[in-house]
């Protein structure tokens, strides 16, 4: 089975052109986009977050990254079924396929 994670970004603005921090009243955060990551080669869908957070989780001062919303893939291609064609074809060709069976392959080589 395979697992569909959603991803969410945010940007800080602030850290752009002051220190960005909380601290300093300099920070300005504002939601982006994400991605979503099909994910194959594991059996529950927790650790399928979990593979997604290892890989994709950004905390820095300026830009964050987290897994926000999860289903199977067979749920969220479910959920699609009223959007258009292309807005459908669009989010098939953005989604990463990803797997802790290739990741490591990529990290050796």
């Amino acid at each position: 089975m395979n697992f569909a994670v959603h991803t969410q970004t945010l940007e800080n603005y602030g850290a752009h052109a002051e220190s960005g921090k909380f601290s300093d009243g300099q920070h300005y955060w504002k939601m982006k986009g994400g991605d979503t990551y099909i994910v194959s080669g594991l059996d529950r869908i927790q650790d399928a977050v979990a593979f997604v957070a290892a890989i994709a989780i950004e905390n820095g001062i300026a830009w964050k990254e987290f897994p926000t919303d999860w289903s199977t893939e067979e749920e969220w291609l479910a959920s699609m079924e009223g959007d258009s064609d292309d807005y459908r074809e669009y989010k098939l060709e953005s989604a990463k396929r990803v797997s802790p069976q290739t990741y490591k392959q990529k990290e050796a080589a």
